[in-house]
């Protein structure tokens, strides 16, 4: 999601104010492309079996395969089918950048690849993670104003010192979420939408908990980042995730920070 420091991998020296940068689409080499061809046709056969069909119609639309996408093409797009834009960053960026970002409806893009030997697994979101696992989704109307709403909120759990609260929503919905689809058990989360391994273990393994939607829970539930989620939250639709963020947080942080210290 975020850092709490602007840093590992990126060119954060031309950076601005809001850690926007150019995207420099010239400066990919043939071999970019190429690896961003092969992991684009590796991870499109798994979504078609794993994913909902809201991120599938998105991605069919959007015909972004054959090169690492232009930015600037994909939000003149997005902003005719729901007024969110890209904005291109160097790598992870601090909180506030990124809830700022949301609110405005601008969601932030790396703009660098993973080099070969990262093909499976890759630490920090890339190129590949952010465009392919999240930028589909910004054309649904419904989880295009839950990303909003949560930057918004974001910004206000800033305030109220809760980062660590609002951070679990977003880890087990908009990176993790599983959703209850006509077709049966579907992933929305980008993590798990750009992840070889996890897409297909997220959806039929036995072994993690899958737990109905439940907002304070999500919130008292640690999440892990290097291995395999042990439990994940099912949504029955978009429209239960925006109604959640409906709700002034606060009370549920005050609640929350009580839970802790007493």
């Amino acid at each position: 999601m975020t850092a709490g420091e602007p840093a590992l991998r990126g060119d954060y020296s031309r950076a601005g104010p809001d850690y926007a940068v150019e995207q420099q689409w010239d400066r990919y080499t043939e071999a970019d492309h190429a690896l961003y061809r092969r992991l684009y046709q590796r991870q499109s056969h798994l979504v078609r079996r794993f994913a909902c069909t809201e991120y599938l119609q998105s991605l069919e639309r959007l015909q972004a395969g054959g090169a690492i996408p232009r930015f600037d093409a994909v939000s003149a797009r997005l902003r005719a089918a729901t007024r969110w834009e890209l904005v291109a960053v160097p790598g992870l960026i601090p909180n506030h950048a990124f809830f700022d970002h949301l609110a405005h409806r601008r969601f932030p893009v790396t703009v660098w690849l993973r080099r070969p030997e990262e093909f499976d697994y890759i630490v920090e979101p890339d190129v590949f993670h952010d465009f392919f696992g999240h930028v589909p989704l910004l054309f649904d109307p419904v989880f295009a104003d839950y990303l909003q709403a949560y930057g918004e909120g974001g910004l206000k759990a800033e305030r109220l010192n809760a980062i660590d609260y609002l951070a679990r929503l977003y880890w087990f919905t908009v990176e993790f979420g599983l959703v209850m689809s006509g077709a049966g058990l579907r992933a929305y989360g980008a993590g798990l939408l750009s992840s070889p391994l996890e897409l297909p273990y997220s959806v039929e393994d036995p072994a993690p908990a899958r737990l109905p939607f439940d907002l304070m829970r999500i919130m008292r539930t640690p999440y892990v980042i290097d291995r395999m989620q042990e439990r994940y939250f099912v949504i029955d639709n978009f429209d239960q995730l925006f109604d959640a963020t409906a709700a002034d947080f606060a009370p549920l942080y005050a609640r929350l920070t009580q839970d802790v210290s007493g």
